[in-house]
């Protein structure tokens, strides 16, 4: 019988790898944002949001390292999708409203860019990763031996990873709303009442959207076609919702910051979901 040290010492060399370099980018996502605010030429209540936002990515990739370490299979999609929108995040941040970035700032942005790419590198390329993200989350089992605390394979049919990351990039949608909508609510204390309506409605798409995610990717994920067929839709309609309130109550400098990171999970969302298509179906177990 195997102690639990002898299982830790077990583990891929990657794994630890992997752990090391998720901490590590954790840590300097929040670095990175503590030099931008440091350096940043209008520290206002927009610039406060969105450095907030960011900074909470770093608990994401602690997250992250628990999921590492169980070899979950949602490790994979989960770090791709926070890899990739914590360049936006982070990036919409170094470049101000008039002028050339810092210096600091753009080192610590293409640190911050390299660990991610090292991150999804290790997540998608390493084969030892491969063969140790592969349980499934525990559930409590009631059964003839009793009632326990173990792994169990989900009922439905097995998703592959691209549904996966589809699933995990359209989850970041509502966030990815209602982070400028909190932002345009700062134009309503400088006076701009006439944006209460617009901001209202904001809000009130964005935690719609996050129903509307959960409905479609729980059918989704047992295998139903017009699930996918819904979340394009969803997807259509946070794109027609989101980028001309971004443009309309932040301008063409809130467009950019805002509307670029959501525009970025909505793609990767769509090509989640067109891969999946093509990919041939698993044989029956």
């Amino acid at each position: 019988m195997r102690t639990a040290a002898e299982t830790e010492v077990r583990r891929p060399s990657a794994v630890r790898a992997l752990t090391i370099l998720l901490a590590t980018t954790a840590a300097a996502t929040v670095v990175v944002e503590l030099i931008n605010w440091w350096y940043a030429p209008e520290q206002g209540f927009g610039l406060a949001v969105r450095t907030g936002w960011a900074m909470l990515r770093s608990f994401g990739f602690l997250l992250l390292i628990g999921h590492v370490r169980r070899g979950r299979t949602l490790a994979r999609p989960f770090g791709l999708i926070l890899a990739v929108t914590t360049v936006f995040a982070v990036g919409r941040l170094i470049v101000p409203r008039q002028g050339v970035p810092p210096l600091p700032g753009l080192l610590g942005f293409a640190v911050l860019t390299g660990l991610c790419v090292a991150v999804v590198w290790l997540l998608y390329r390493s084969s030892a990763l491969a063969g140790h993200l592969v349980r499934h989350r525990q559930r409590l089992v009631i059964d003839r031996a009793g009632i326990s605390w173990r792994e169990t394979p989900p009922r439905r049919p097995e998703a592959s990873g691209w549904l996966l990351t589809s699933r995990a990039a359209a989850f970041t949608y509502s966030p990815l709303m209602l982070v400028p909508a909190l932002v345009a609510g700062g134009s309503i204390l400088d006076g701009r009442l006439s944006a209460v309506p617009a901001v209202l409605f904001w809000f009130c798409a964005g935690i719609t959207v996050s129903y509307a995610v959960l409905f479609c990717t729980a059918f989704l994920m047992r295998g139903k076609q017009w699930a996918g067929r819904l979340l394009v839709v969803v997807t259509v309609a946070v794109l027609a919702v989101d980028l001309p309130l971004c443009w309309w109550l932040l301008g063409v400098d809130g467009l950019v910051r805002d509307g670029a990171p959501l525009l970025a999970a909505a793609a990767l969302t769509l090509y989640g979901l067109h891969r999946a298509s093509r990919a041939p179906e698993a044989p029956p177990t």
